[in-house]
């Protein structure tokens, strides 16, 4: 867990709040006033991805930005069970606690199952939604032509890992490992790779015991252990069909075949705006801010 007061040489200068709703120290900022805005990292990040988006959006709306848990300055509570559905459990308690409706997710990654789980669970809170590089599942459901994530470099290295111990190995020193991961999963923009922006990723995982959240998200896909709890929300999906939806899709990511990404989209929000980012990897925010930054806001000011 990140010391509260980090701001790591001034790059994530707000003020830091705790939660304690879903039973573990819940960080999260919260900046701007306005319709709320609830941004979600996933894996191995935390909030500090969305440290260039935030001064933007803060602006014109009230933005939250909880770290999971298990990540960034949240804790990393050792007896609790790291799966899907424990997050979206824990995104429903903080956004209960703060009281926020007319919600924009804005979600990647992980965020993205975290937050349409909440969305399926909980449609009448959702204004809109916002996805970046991220699968739903709900979709694309049952299509035989597209590629499965199970099969990108991402999930098949940590398949193949399994059975070595390579995968836990090094998910299990990611304070050391961190820039091959993220790497492995779709950094592209390397040129754009500061000592400080390392640092700030490597420090939540400190220990291996504080790896433990970050260990679990992939073996949530790989084991097959989020079927059923993807599936039981299904019901929920036809009521985000009309709500505002942007996609920005950076087309090189390593983890979420683009094909597959659009099309899950596509299949929830027909009249969604999508926006593809040809040389941007896994992670957008950090391979083409200047890109998605301005989609973010423009979409944002036609909802105003």
């Amino acid at each position: 867990m990140i010391p509260a007061d980090e701001t790591f040489d001034g790059t994530w200068p707000y003020a830091p709040h705790f939660c304690d709703a879903a039973g573990f120290r819940q960080h999260y900022i919260d900046e701007g006033a306005g319709r709320p805005v609830v941004m979600l990292h996933g894996e191995p990040t935390w909030g500090y991805i969305w440290r260039r988006f935030v001064p933007h959006v803060s602006a014109t709306h009230r933005v939250i930005v909880p770290d999971h848990m298990g990540f960034g300055k949240s804790e990393t509570p050792p007896d609790r069970v790291y799966t899907l559905r424990t997050h979206v459990e824990n995104l429903a308690a903080l956004i209960e606690a703060l009281d926020l409706d007319d919600i924009t997710l804005v979600m990647q990654d992980w965020g993205g199952p975290i937050g349409i789980g909440y969305a399926v669970r909980h449609p009448d809170r959702i204004h809109s939604v916002v996805a970046m590089n991220t699968v739903f599942g709900y979709g694309a459901a049952g299509r035989r032509d597209l590629p499965s994530p199970i099969e990108t470099p991402w999930f098949r290295w940590i398949r193949e890992g399994l059975h070595t111990g390579r995968t836990e190995a090094v998910l299990s020193h990611l304070g050391s490992t961190i820039l091959s991961v993220m790497q492995i999963v779709g950094l592209e923009r390397l040129d754009r790779v500061t000592p400080t922006m390392i640092r700030a990723y490597a420090a939540a995982f400190p220990t291996p015991a504080d790896c433990k959240g970050a260990i679990e998200f992939p073996l949530d896909v790989t084991t097959g252990r989020i079927r059923d709890f993807v599936r039981e929300g299904t019901h929920g999906a036809a009521a985000l069909r009309d709500k505002p939806a942007l996609l920005v899709e950076g087309m090189l990511d390593r983890a979420i075949p683009a094909a597959l990404a659009v099309a899950d989209f596509s299949g929830i929000w027909p009249r969604g705006t999508i926006v593809h980012v040809p040389d941007a990897g896994h992670y957008i925010q950090e391979d083409a801010p200047e890109a998605v930054i301005p989609a973010l806001q423009a979409f944002l000011g036609l909802l105003a």
